[in-house]
């Protein structure tokens, strides 16, 4: 049979009359992977060496090293930001008791010159204005007297430089104040001077 006088036969497709070349596939692997989409290539799998392995661990050993020493650089930072805040402060208030201490001469001179007028003269009187002015400025600085007249007799507060036997009074007690104590917040600027009693 010719191919012009090729007839269909029932039950059968007909052929198609356009085909594409197999060169043109060949040139085209997307178009022939786009009409397969089930033969597309299964993605490549790695396979990691011993020696990358290695190199591998070595490099999380080195980021931990490099983190721990991190941390303890800023630790020992946040350490040194704090002690020489705290230096500062001392260094403050070590600098004010200073300041302060000598002054406190002048205030007991006041306190002596106020003693030997009597109190009627008019030079007490202003001699009392000027402590009393000079007082302020002291509490102003924080300065605060110890108190000690018929207190327990405090150590840490209190200088005895007298015992003297008295019953009426209570044992360990402070009789007389010679000179007067200061503080300077918690910081004593000068120990009172006293007399207890035994």
């Amino acid at each position: 049979m010719s191919d012009k006088k090729k007839k269909d036969i029932p039950g059968q497709e007909p052929e198609a009359e356009t085909s594409v070349p197999a060169a043109e596939n060949a040139e085209n692997p997307a178009a022939e992977n786009a009409e397969n989409p089930a033969e597309e290539t299964a993605p490549e799998t790695f396979t990691v060496t011993r020696e990358q392995m290695e190199k591998m661990e070595g490099l999380a050993k080195l980021v931990a090293d490099v983190n721990d020493k991190y941390l303890r650089l800023a630790a020992e930072y946040d350490n040194y930001r704090k002690r020489t805040a705290k230096e500062k402060e001392n260094a403050y208030g070590d600098a004010r008791a200073d300041t302060i201490k000598p002054f406190l001469a002048v205030y007991d001179n006041l306190e002596r010159g106020i003693a030997q007028y009597d109190e009627s003269d008019v030079h007490r009187q202003g001699l009392e204005l000027i402590l009393r002015q000079f007082g302020e400025v002291l509490n102003k600085l924080g300065v605060t007297e110890i108190e000690a007249q018929d207190q327990p007799f405090d150590p840490a507060r209190h200088n005895a430089v007298m015992h003297v036997e008295d019953e009426a009074a209570g044992e360990n007690t402070v009789v007389e104040v010679f000179q007067k104590g200061f503080m300077l917040g918690d910081k004593v600027l000068r120990f009172a001077m006293v007399k207890v009693a035994n």
